[in-house]
């Protein structure tokens, strides 16, 4: 069957799919396994999706999407996972922006119900063009390959918060925009959560170059179970570009099921930090955090943001209680960035 695709999502960016696709009636109910739908209802908040581009496009009934299987498990937001079988004529829902697409999601407060989708079939890939067959397309199958990062690497920032939307992207992009300025070359990524290139894009206008998200490792979800291998992968190929310094964001937080566990107790990635940035909403829980740190990873953050520096009163509690400056990226991001270049020459984070 083939159908034309009105929006391609950001999750299948590196299999440069065309708008004129071939679909089959055999779907892999798998993460990664792309499928074609048909969107049946009408949303008008959380109604966009990213295309490989990074523009968020309005969806509306009708509209024929690609996006992949996967699952999300978001504080804030829709939370679903890959279905036991997928048939032709099946409803699935869409998780996120990024274009990943489950079961399970229910209405979310302030979202309202998610997208319903009508599967229309799976979207074919031709690895060899000559023999003309078609098999399901996989983001796997585009993925950069595994690299172990080199024994040598540049100063390491890591970005780790106490929750989804406690401004670390925010944060992360602000200190790369500084850094920039004062002549440092910074090459950033994104290590775990559900495909979305938002982020790592708004690093890049910032001023990093390369970027790295972990869909281009064929991941849709980070876990406890990949995100190991995806944070040493990302690791070696940014380290390729030969930066000044890597700036890294964990995406959700230190207690989620992204594998931000996974990643902080491993020892080699672990031992590749240099610096790391608490971002926090509120005193409770970034003294929870700061415990939690130290306790489970011999870790101290070098300063604290997010929320909970947004008036004096947090900033005071986090120098007071944990000894540690807390600041504004948003109001001060260059005292943010001197602390942490300050840092890179002192006494390292673990």
């Amino acid at each position: 069957m083939r159908c034309t695709l009105n929006k391609i999502a950001s999750v299948t960016r590196n299999l440069s799919l065309h708008h004129a696709a071939v679909l089959g009636d055999a779907i892999p109910a798998e993460e990664g396994a792309v499928v074609a739908c048909r969107v049946l209802n009408h949303k008008t908040r959380y109604n966009t999706l990213e295309d490989v581009h990074g523009r968020m496009m309005a969806l509306r009934p009708g509209d024929v999407i690609a996006g992949a299987l996967g699952s999300r498990d978001a504080l804030h937001g829709y939370a679903g996972r890959v279905p036991e079988r997928v048939a032709v004529g099946d409803t699935l829902q869409l998780l996120n922006l990024g274009g990943v697409i489950g079961v399970g999601a229910g209405a979310a407060p302030g979202l309202g119900d998610p997208f319903q989708l009508e599967v229309l079939g799976a979207v074919l890939d031709f690895p060899d063009p000559a023999m003309r067959l078609g098999v399901p397309a996989n983001i796997r199958s585009a993925a950069l390959p595994p690299v172990e990062p080199p024994a040598a690497l540049p100063p390491v920032i890591a970005f780790v918060g106490t929750a989804m939307d406690a401004g670390k992207t925010t944060a992360a992009s602000l200190v790369i925009a500084e850094l920039c300025r004062r002549g440092f070359g910074v090459a950033a990524g994104k290590l775990t959560g559900v495909s979305l290139r938002r982020d790592v894009l708004q690093m890049a206008d910032n001023g990093a170059s390369p970027v790295a998200v972990f869909t281009d490792f064929g991941v849709v979800t980070t876990t406890e179970a990949n995100a190991v291998g995806v944070g040493r992968s990302m690791l070696g190929h940014l380290a390729e570009s030969h930066p000044d310094l890597l700036v890294l964001e964990m995406g959700d937080g230190l207690l989620g099921t992204y594998g931000v566990h996974a990643l902080l107790s491993d020892p080699v990635f672990r031992g590749a930090l240099s610096s790391v940035v608490l971002c926090a909403q509120d005193p409770v829980g970034v003294w929870g955090a700061d415990q939690l740190l130290a306790s489970r990873y011999g870790l101290r953050a070098v300063a604290v943001t997010g929320p909970v520096t947004d008036s004096p009163v947090g900033r005071r509690f986090c120098q007071a209680e944990l000894g540690v400056p807390g600041i504004n990226a948003l109001q001060d991001a260059g005292a943010l960035a001197q602390v942490l270049v300050d840092s890179l020459v002192a006494e390292p984070v673990a």
